[in-house]
């Protein structure tokens, strides 16, 4: 049986090393949720570009504001535009409904995205749209193609076409697979400050993925140290004792 499960698992190999070589190899995000500034900034970011069609309904504005050192003021001013409040949760003002028509699918939910996805896969998402005439939006994805989401952040990072390479099998057809990206038309930001920004955006999605990820960082180094100093303590205990007993 074992031989039988090897011969199969041998078998399939080929197919996952093809599958590797056809997928976009992901981009580190570098996601540092101690940076409180890029959190505040992918913050604005997500509520000016993402909010219009995508809800994170597990999180509150006012939970956003006490972790990010936001007072009520800055965040009805920056953050909130739907007219609601301070403790609201992160509501899309777009109806299902009205996404669905418009896009074929309604856009998920984002609270939960980083755990789902992970922080290096949003990230070269965000950076990957291309321009592509047969799609209903004018626009595809190299990370996840024939995405139904419209390229949101296309005023800030330009446009951009795919490179295909040619690929030829053993029996003479041939097939294309995607090679990398070239930019058309600029944007309003420089390469490296898009990048900036979309770390920015990736971060707060990973810090609304686990809000309390600092906390539990932090907690954990305190219980960490706790046990090095009861273990110390109790090491030098036992060493007494077994002095006075021999």
């Amino acid at each position: 049986m074992k031989l039988i499960v090897c011969a199969f698992l041998l078998a399939l190999l080929p197919g996952f090393a093809h599958a590797q070589d056809e997928g976009v190899r992901l981009q580190s995000a570098n996601v540092d949720l101690g940076n409180t500034a890029s959190l505040q900034r992918g913050a604005k970011y997500f509520v000016n570009y993402c909010m219009g069609c995508h809800s994170a309904q597990y999180v509150r504005y006012n939970s956003v504001a006490k972790d990010l050192g936001l007072n009520d003021a800055q965040l009805e001013s920056y953050l909130i535009f739907t007219g609601g409040k301070v403790t609201d949760t992160m509501v899309s003002a777009m109806s299902p409904s009205d996404a669905q028509k418009w896009f074929g699918i309604a856009p998920p939910d984002l609270s939960l995205e980083s755990r789902s996805r992970g922080a290096d896969w949003i990230y070269t998402y965000l950076k990957s749209f291309y321009l592509d005439p047969k799609s209903a939006t004018g626009v595809n994805n190299a990370v996840y193609p024939h995405t139904a989401m419209p390229d949101i952040l296309w005023e800030l990072q330009g446009t951009q076409k795919a490179v295909f390479s040619t690929v030829k099998n053993p029996d003479g057809s041939t097939f294309q697979v995607f090679d990398h990206l070239e930019p058309v038309t600029p944007g309003k930001l420089t390469p490296r400050q898009y990048d900036k920004a979309v770390h920015d955006i990736t971060s707060f999605l990973v810090y609304m993925g686990n809000p309390v990820m600092l906390e539990s960082r932090d907690l954990g180094l305190r219980v960490i140290g706790f046990l090095i100093v009861f273990f110390i303590l109790a090491y030098l205990l036992k060493r007494e004792i077994w002095k006075k007993i021999h």
